[in-house]
């Protein structure tokens, strides 16, 4: 299924510098040429296809909603569609206006919602293709290519720490995988969690699930489950992965509610997973994992709708809700104190938090959030 494109309102359409507002400038290029001309095959089949795409076009165009909201998702659809068509030179421009650290070590920067962070099947566009790009921008044309030194899905905004020695990035890497780095997300759920606040112990696993299309998804592989009233001791699935995630919840009302997630161990796709199929509280734009055994929109209800103004054939383009908020890195190099990474939400984030009634924390209530995430670790 396509990746949500409901996408961040006002994250992709402002000009201010801090979203992509610029990544969507049209770019002429000559299509004709000398070469061009001595290939009448080549041009040919050049021309075909820009009728065939002129024409998918129009297909595809949608009547214009009166509902300004409604405009906004369509103007937007339109944006979000060109992102794996964006030049690397203005995608690695992007990310260097959203650097929240820089030092002779690392560089760390707000990942933007909808890019992968590695390439695959059908991704035009990553952020380790643009790598090489970012480094000549930030240290000269003589600059090494930065590296990785974590991973985020393509529909999780917030910090991402980039390193420009190998070395450094494999010291780094070693931190997440002794799990000495703190990492606390925020996320909007639909539904409250009952309790407020805990920790959701349940091993995970990847299954196939049955339904129309054949697709595979994380799940839940319990070591428990209730017989007749009592809790029996269930084989455990050989393929099953330790998962831990603490969680506390900053905001609420009656059907929707603001996450602090603090993962323990960093398993694929399982903060979605231990919120949906744990806590039966999937994140909002979480299209995936709303449901098990089918691939379709995120079922909404109707207040929930209301108040974002959408109507349920338009939800699969409401966005993952999911933020990569802080990072603490411990001491690393001649850096001898913790280094405190915290990313602002983006823009689509907190519209979402405004129109479902749901309040931005204090200061005060976020501190003492990190200290019960530093005690439980």
């Amino acid at each position: 299924m396509a990746a949500p494109r409901w996408s961040v309102l006002g994250f992709w359409i402002r000009g201010n510098g801090q979203g992509l507002g610029s990544l969507f400038i049209p770019v002429s290029k000559p299509f004709c040429s000398a070469a061009a001309a001595s290939e009448p095959l080549n041009a040919q089949r050049l021309a075909e296809k820009l009728r065939a795409q002129k024409q998918e076009q129009v297909t595809k165009k949608e009547p214009v909603s009166t509902n300004p909201v409604q405009r906004r998702v369509q103007e937007l659809v339109r944006y979000t569609r060109q992102l794996q068509r964006v030049h690397p030179n203005v995608l690695a421009k992007a990310l260097t206006r959203g650097i929240l650290h820089q030092d002779k070590n690392l560089v760390v920067t707000n990942k933007p919602y909808g890019l992968p962070v590695h390439g695959g099947p059908g991704v035009q566009l990553c952020i380790s293709d643009v790598l090489p790009i970012l480094a000549k921008m930030l240290h000269g044309h003589k600059a090494e290519p930065l590296h990785l030194c974590h991973r985020l899905d393509k529909e999780t905004t917030g910090v991402m720490v980039l390193a420009w020695d190998k070395d450094i990035a494999h010291q780094v890497q070693e931190l997440f995988r002794t799990r000495q780095v703190v990492k606390k997300y925020w996320a909007i759920t639909v539904r409250v969690p009952m309790p407020s606040a805990g920790i959701v112990d349940i091993p995970i696993v990847e299954k196939e699930a049955q339904g129309q299309q054949q697709h595979y998804k994380m799940t839940l592989s319990p070591s428990y489950h209730m017989e007749d009233g009592k809790m029996v001791k269930m084989r455990s699935s050989r393929n099953a992965q330790v998962a831990v995630t603490q969680y506390q919840v900053l905001s609420s009302t009656l059907s929707s509610a603001l996450l602090e997630l603090h993962p323990i161990t960093g398993i694929k796709h399982q903060l979605r997973v231990h919120l949906s199929f744990g806590l039966d509280c999937p994140i909002l734009g979480d299209h995936k994992y709303s449901d098990w055994n089918r691939l379709a929109p995120q079922k909404l209800s109707v207040g929930t709708l209301k108040k974002l103004g959408l109507e349920q054939s338009k939800a699969r383009y409401i966005p993952l809700h999911l933020h990569a908020r802080q990072l603490i890195l411990p001491a690393l190099g001649s850096r001898k104190e913790e280094l405190n990474l915290v990313c602002k939400l983006p823009h689509f984030f907190v519209r979402s938090l405004r129109r479902l009634g749901l309040e931005m924390p204090n200061q005060d209530q976020s501190k003492n959030s990190e200290a019960q995430h530093l005690g439980a670790q």
